[in-house]
């Protein structure tokens, strides 16, 4: 049951108190699979919950000296694991090559 404080219960119009009886939840198979992101200036499809470091992987850069720049700020290397990618995030990788 759903406790009320007494201050909460002063505050309520009389007779406003109840019980929920039932909460509806999107089923899961409603919830989106895959989001968009701006990857170096075009539109990407991932999969949700997706990591900087799952994006690399997907395009082949994870063991690659990359530079990594999520929503106009720079993304140290050990971040990519931790940092979780949104729906419209601005996403920068620069490849670095060496030679002349």
């Amino acid at each position: 049951p759903l406790l009320i404080n007494s201050a909460a219960r002063a505050s309520i119009p009389s007779g406003k108190i109840g019980t929920v009886k039932s909460l509806r939840l999107p089923r899961p198979d409603s919830f989106p699979s895959e989001m968009q992101i701006i990857l170096n200036g075009r539109a990407h499809t991932l999969e949700c919950q997706a990591t900087v470091a799952d994006l690399l992987e997907s395009l082949d850069l994870a063991h690659k000296p990359v530079v990594t720049e999520l929503d106009g700020q720079a993304l140290p290397r050990g971040d990519h694991n931790s940092t979780a990618l949104s729906e419209g995030a601005r996403v920068e990788i620069i490849v670095l090559a060496a030679g002349g």
